[in-house]
């Protein structure tokens, strides 16, 4: 069954579920996103990605500011669409529009709910050791990622994959979870179950102070950090080079063995000794600088070991 959908999703992760909506026939009236945003050196403003492909697809781009006014109320009525898809979004839906579509608000969250509601799941899963991640259907409730769930699938989660690998590893899993959702849900075949009220967790934003690396955690810990907050907003040490405190991002690390005072440097191929174990700097960036081993920072510089990081 052709359903009638409004497209809600604003960065990369939901181009793959808007292509696979469209791909597989249904009519998408309208696509919601957040406004251009200026970047890059001339401030310029820069479409969202979700923005990007629905111009593509000719289909018509919304950037409202809000959804709390009768107007925005009015403008979504009348698209008068079966359902709306929401995919990292980035703004809350109202009551008001909850309620519009006929066969309600699907959310795709990244996520096994109720671990990691909220803003950063991804990030979150792999910065806590998650074994497993995975995505959810859900309908939308007024509450924060508090809805019945109507699909679910799992992936596991390698001991060193990080933040931009499950993020483009469940992107595509969440397009086909999401077009399969419809199906069932056009046939009158998709079945909603509470989310259970154990287990819940929240994943709060991210804060620039959550990526600095403490050496006095267990290895494993500062592992987690690296390559949850990898490619994006990047972990970091703060190293004296001989010019003050100078910021390097930890873009990939490695679980190592030796041990020493939390913090020293223990060869020349980047491993430092943390409070349990010892972590292998695989992939370091300097300020201003492009990726390098960690081996290769350390040519560059007049830290040898024994050296505190």
């Amino acid at each position: 069954m052709t359903l009638r959908v409004v497209f809600m999703g604003t960065p990369d992760f939901a181009v793959p579920t808007l292509t696979e909506i469209v791909g597989h026939g249904h009519e998408v009236v309208a696509c919601y996103t957040r406004a251009p945003a200026q970047a890059g050196r001339g401030l310029e403003l820069k479409p969202s990605a979700v923005h990007r492909a629905a111009e593509r697809f000719g289909v018509p781009v919304l950037t409202p500011k809000t959804l709390r006014t009768p107007d925005s109320v009015e403008t979504f009525a009348a698209h008068q669409a079966d359902v709306a898809v929401v995919v990292a979004y980035g703004m809350i839906l109202p009551q008001s529009i909850l309620d519009l579509p006929e066969l309600g608000c699907l959310n795709l969250h990244a996520s096994l709910l109720p671990r990691w509601r909220g803003a950063a799941p991804i990030q979150r899963a792999v910065m806590a050791g998650d074994a497993e991640s995975g995505v959810c259907v859900m309908k939308m409730e007024a509450g924060l990622d508090t809805g019945p769930v109507g699909m679910v699938e799992k992936l596991s989660l390698g001991p060193d994959m990080t933040a931009g690998e499950l993020h483009d590893a469940l992107a595509p899993l969440g397009a086909d979870l999401m077009t399969r959702a419809l199906a069932a849900l056009g046939r009158g075949g998709l079945r909603f179950t509470p989310q259970p009220e154990e287990g819940v967790t929240y994943a709060a934003k991210l804060t620039n102070a959550e990526g600095r690396l403490n050496w006095a955690r267990t290895a494993s810990q500062v592992h987690d950090l690296a390559r949850g907050l990898s490619p994006f907003p990047g972990a970091f040490a703060e190293i004296d080079l001989g010019k003050g405190p100078e910021r390097l991002k930890v873009l990939r690390t490695a679980l190592a063995g030796g041990a020493a005072e939390p913090g020293t440097l223990l060869d020349g191929e980047g491993t430092v000794a943390c409070a349990e174990g010892a972590v292998k700097l695989l992939q370091v960036q300097r300020a201003g600088g492009k990726p390098m081993s960690g081996a290769e920072f350390l040519r560059g510089t007049k830290l040898t070991p024994g050296s505190k990081i």
